[in-house]
């Protein structure tokens, strides 16, 4: 009798620890739940959203314009216990010049259509990127901006994120129900 409840507790805790490697090895190295904190990403990510991040395809390759990225604060942004890593759009990839100019981005030169924005959406310069300032993205950086300009604090006044700063990219909208669907990468008209 006793060995038949030894035997089934050693075997729920071999089961309980395979699980929580499992979750563990998928948390860390593939995939993790994020929520959307504040009002940034409006119109198209709203506060309290829940997102799934992948992890795996940036050791692979690198990020591209237009993916949502979640990425740790800066070390000159406050970081709460709750809120360290942001959610941005990446704009400008390494090596590439980005301008602010009447409201509208421009990267090396040439006009970026933003169709996800409406618009009527002007890009204001901030403290880092300011007015009609050339700014050219070093190696492994990326400029990072959030959809809701007017209200959304990014790299046009933290500057741009190193690579090793994104934890991945977002590619799932799970909740609310209403809105669940994949990510998807705008596409772009104009070569940069």
């Amino acid at each position: 009798m006793f060995k038949k409840i030894f035997d089934f507790i050693i075997d729920s805790l071999q089961a309980l620890v395979f699980a929580l490697a499992i979750f563990a090895l998928t948390y860390f190295f593939i995939a993790q739940p994020n929520k959307v904190k504040g009002h940034s990403m409006m119109p198209n990510f709203h506060n309290r959203d829940l997102i799934l991040t992948e992890k795996i395809s940036y050791r692979f390759n690198n990020p591209k314009r237009g993916d949502v990225v979640i990425f740790k604060a800066p070390p000159s942004e406050p970081c709460s216990i709750d809120q360290c890593e942001y959610i941005k759009r990446v704009i400008g990839l390494p090596n590439e010049t980005i301008k602010l100019d009447s409201g509208r981005v421009y990267i090396n030169g040439r006009l970026l259509k933003e169709s996800y924005l409406k618009p009527t959406v002007q890009t204001k310069p901030e403290s880092f990127l300011g007015e009609n300032k050339v700014f050219h993205i070093p190696p492994h950086n990326y400029m990072l901006f959030g959809d809701n300009r007017p209200g959304s604090r990014d790299s046009r006044a933290f500057g741009p994120i190193n690579k090793s700063r994104i934890v991945g990219k977002a590619f799932l909208r799970y909740w609310p129900l209403s809105a669940v669907s994949f990510i998807k990468r705008p596409l772009y008209q104009a070569p940069f």
